[in-house]
Order: C-alpha cells, then sequence, then structure tokens
C-alpha cells in the first residue's frame, strides 16, 4: 500500500515552465551561429588547420630544430626557440614570395610576387571552374588534364601556324582552344547521357588518349612539331597570339587573368541567376525529382559537361598564350587539371569560392619556391599542407569538433520542466 495521504482542502495540479538556462536564441545569436558554423568559416579554419600541421612539419624536417632537440632536457628553450624560427621564418619566406618582398628597394619590385601569384592562380581559377559546374550538377570530372592539352593543343597551333592581325589573333585562338576542350568534355556527357557511363572512368581514359595524342602530334613535322625540329615541342607564339602584359613587361601577370575574372562573373550570374543555372542546381541535388519536374537530365549532363570542359580547355589556353610563349610540350599543363578538383573543393563550388581558392593555391606555388630557397624547407611541404586542406575541407564534422563549431540551422530546442503548482480551495 502507498503511503501517500492527500492534503485535505488542496489540489495539486502539474505545471510546465520554461528553463532559465536554455532560453530561445535571439535573431544575432542564430546569425552568429550561422556564420560560425558556415561553409565559408568551415574553409578558412581547414587552411588554418593545414598551415599549422605544415608548421609541425616545417620543424621536425628542420636540421636546427633537430639539434636543439638532442639537449632538450637541459636547455628546453633552445628548442623551442628553433621550432619558432623555422616556422617562422618559413611563413614569411612563403608571404614574402606569394604577396610582398619588404627587401625590395621600391613598391614596384616588391609587389612582383603579388603578380607572380596572380599569374599561377590564373589557370587554376579557369580549370577550378570548370570543375566546380560539373560538381553543381553531380558529375566529377577529372579530367583535366586531356581537355587542358587538348585545348592547349589547338590554341597553340592556331597561336604559331596561322598569321592573323593583331587583337583578333589571340581572341580566335582563345576561342578554338576553348571549343577544343568543351569538344573533349562533351564526349564524357555525352556518353554519361546515351550509355550512362561513369563520368570518372571515361575521363580518367580521355587524359591518357589526349596526353598521347598531343604527344604524337608534337613528334610530328608539319603539326604541332616546331619547323627543323627534332624535339616534341611546338614553335614559339606569334606576338599577335599571346596575352598582352597587364602591368608592364617587368611582371608574368597579362591579360588572361582578367579573362579568367569575368569568366568567373559569368559562372557566377549562369549558377544563380539564369534558369540554366537553376537546372544545373536541381539535377545536382536530385536527378530523379528533377526528371520528374520536367528537367531533361541527359541534356543537362551534355550541356554541364561542355561548359566543364571549355573553361578547364581556358587554362589550358592561358598556358600556352600566357605564361610558355617559347612553345609547349605535352607537359604543359603542370598538374593544374588535379589541382583544380582541390581548388573547386576548397572553394565550395561556387564561382567566388573558387576564384580565392585559386589565388590561395597561386599563392602556395608561387611561395613555396621562395621558402626552399631562403629556408630550405623541402618543396614537397607545400604539397601537404595542400592535401591537409582536401582532408580537412572534405571532414567538416573533423573541424567542427575541434574548434567547437555549431551546426548550422540547428537550434536547440526550449526544454521544459514540471513544476506541482498547489491550489487551496474551501
Amino acid at each position: 500500500m502507498s503511503d501517500h495521504k492527500p492534503t485535505k482542502g488542496k489540489a495539486t495540479e502539474l505545471v510546465e515552465t520554461p528553463m532559465l538556462d536554455d532560453a530561445e536564441p535571439t535573431r544575432s545569436q542564430q546569425v552568429i551561429r550561422e556564420i560560425m558554423g558556415g561553409t565559408a568559416m568551415i574553409s578558412v579554419l581547414a587552411v588554418l588547420l593545414a598551415l599549422l600541421v605544415g608548421a609541425i612539419l616545417i620543424a621536425l624536417t628542420d636540421k636546427t630544430v633537430q639539434a636543439a632537440s638532442g639537449y632538450f632536457f637541459s636547455r628546453p628553450g633552445d628548442t623551442f626557440t628553433a621550432i619558432w624560427n623555422a616556422a617562422s621564418g618559413a611563413y614569411t619566406a612563403l608571404f614574402q614570395g606569394s604577396i610582398y618582398n619588404f627587401k625590395r628597394p621600391d613598391f614596384a619590385s616588391g609587389i612582383r610576387p603579388l603578380t607572380e601569384t596572380l599569374t599561377f592562380a590564373t589557370p587554376l581559377i579557369a580549370a577550378g571552374l570548370g570543375v566546380a559546374i560539373a560538381f553543381r550538377v553531380g558529375l566529377f570530372n577529372i579530367g583535366g588534364r586531356g581537355q587542358m592539352l587538348v585545348a592547349a593543343g589547338a590554341a597553340g597551333y592556331v597561336g604559331f601556324a596561322w598569321h592573323l592581325p593583331f587583337g583578333i589573333h589571340v581572341l580566335v585562338a582563345v576561342l578554338v582552344g576553348m571549343i577544343a576542350g568543351a569538344i573533349w568534355g562533351g564526349i564524357v556527357g555525352l556518353l554519361k547521357a546515351t550509355t550512362g557511363a561513369h563520368e570518372v572512368i571515361v575521363t580518367i581514359m580521355l587524359n591518357y588518349v589526349g596526353f598521347y595524342l598531343v604527344g604524337y602530334l608534337l613528334r610530328t613535322p608539319g603539326l604541332l612539331q616546331a619547323p627543323g625540329s627534332t624535339n616534341p615541342k611546338s614553335a614559339p607564339m606569334l606576338d599577335t597570339a599571346v596575352f598582352p602584359d597587364l602591368f608592364g613587361p617587368q611582371y608574368n601577370l597579362h591579360w588572361g587573368f582578367i579573362v579568367v575574372i569575368i569568366a568567373t562573373a559569368l559562372m557566377w550570374y549562369l549558377i544563380n541567376r539564369s534558369s540554366m543555372g537553376f537546372k544545373f542546381r536541381a539535377v545536382g541535388e536530385n536527378p530523379n525529382a528533377a526528371r520528374v519536374a520536367g528537367i531533361h537530365v541527359k541534356k543537362v549532363y551534355v550541356y554541364a559537361m561542355l561548359i566543364s570542359g571549355a573553361l578547364v580547355g581556358l587554362a589550358g589556353v592561358a598556358q600556352v598564350l600566357g605564361t610558355v610563349t617559347t612553345g609547349f610540350s605535352s607537359g604543359i599543363d603542370a598538374g593544374v587539371g588535379f589541382d583544380a578538383i582541390t581548388v573547386a573543393l576548397l572553394g565550395r563550388s561556387k564561382p567566388i569560392g573558387v576564384f580565392f581558392a585559386g589565388i590561395l593555391f597561386g599563392a602556395l606555388k608561387a611561395g613555396g619556391y621562395s621558402m626552399q630557397a631562403a629556408q630550405g624547407v623541402p618543396i614537397d611541404i607545400v604539397l601537404v599542407v595542400q592535401s591537409l586542406i582536401v582532408l580537412f575541407i572534405a571532414a567538416p564534422p573533423l573541424v567542427r569538433a575541434i574548434f567547437r563549431l555549431p551546426i548550422p540551422g540547428v537550434v536547440k530546442k526550449r526544454r521544459t520542466r514540471v513544476v506541482p503548482k498547489v491550489e487551496v480551495t474551501k
């Protein structure tokens, strides 16, 4: 039997009251939560984490740090000082080699590293935009190398074999190169739409086809090989087909960077403001739902790969007509086709994000050589940092857990507790 005895003249009612320690977040708190847990913050923190791990690796490979660690327990300060000098010296050299060199006597020569960064970034941004467009449709374009080589071969042939007036020549060369890249990418989209072939397999195979095709053309007299030469290299580009210098002959930066800026703006408009961009996003989110809504998914695949191939081809054009104007070989892609995948991932497949991600990787490329020359840091450390960026970008929960970031759109529900309410009755 229960020992509970009801109190005479009283009625007990259970009432739910909110707990004071879990109030509803205000509007400003919700905005801060969205910013701190958003994809942009994740990307920034992923870069910082990669640089931090890179600093640890730089310290571990530094000979001074290794020597100081031998007597760590007797003089630990020397080890920590050596670690700081190694990491700070390496990243200072990275800054001076990619942004501004304070050791230069004037501003014009001091800003040259930034122009080198933008020069390296030009093909990365173009190829990154192409990969990002494919990502938005749910396709993985890993065929940047083949598309760049084919576009570079087409643009290079126009650049040294055709004689056209100044102004028109470079435009025709760019257009021909982008068309060649679009065709190479369009083959992937067509096979995907008609046969269901997986785009990763097709693009990898087309990389080999493009590489050996361009290699054959460079070894064949009368095609891409320079006249009177036995080396697998093309003739130099004509002056009328080369991108003009942007800030003068003392810098390597050319008008190809302006073309990339225009391409970024056009891709932003295409994705965010056009009906075709809406179809791209719909197919990328759910192709079955898009098909039910009346969108021709197969055509979207073909259009997306055509645009993707054209943009990646623009990267090859920028290499031939802007950076390597003395003739090119089959290594003209310089790994840009694969680096573009990293750029697109870091930029979250958004044109503006890809633009700044390309500049970041351009800075790593430009500053990496300065790190190696000034501090003796292995150039492989830069590649490790790039790989770590991809690792952290691909694992947002890891970044959120390390920095204790909130999850956007998730708001804790207001908890309540039951409090007995007693009323006295006569």
